[in-house]
């Protein structure tokens, strides 16, 4: 089954369930044995196979036992800079923040005169 925003949420945890159950049986690994190696409860194995809710870090856990951990890199890829910040930067990119850029401007040269319209009388 594919997942896509139309599943319920139970359906993508039965899907991701079954996915992890397929991936464990591939290499020859119980529930027991996953649980120990992953450092969680073989209840936890089975309620995340049955499309169970469990914490994020159990998830983790197991993932990282069965090899698949980095699939999350793929499920919310690090962002780079927007086209406007690419601009903005010109190919430099940031190394520390400069603090208030109005304080280090240099107060512009007072004018002599106000400035007017060239059609304007004087």
């Amino acid at each position: 089954m594919r997942i896509d925003s139309q599943l319920t949420d139970e359906a993508v945890l039965a899907e991701l369930g079954s996915r992890l159950a397929h991936a464990r049986l591939q290499q020859n690994l119980s529930q027991r044995a996953l649980g120990e190696s992953a450092g969680v409860d073989r209840l936890t194995i089975q309620q995340i196979e049955a499309g169970g809710a469990v914490k994020v870090t159990s998830l983790i856990r197991v993932l990282r036992v069965l090899g698949l951990l980095d699939a999350l890199e793929q499920l919310i890829p690090e962002q780079g800079p927007s086209p406007i910040e690419q601009l903005e930067l010109r190919g430099r990119r940031r190394r520390r923040a400069s603090g208030s850029r109005t304080a280090r401007r240099p107060e512009p040269p007072p004018r002599a005169q106000p400035w007017r319209w060239g059609d304007q009388n004087t």
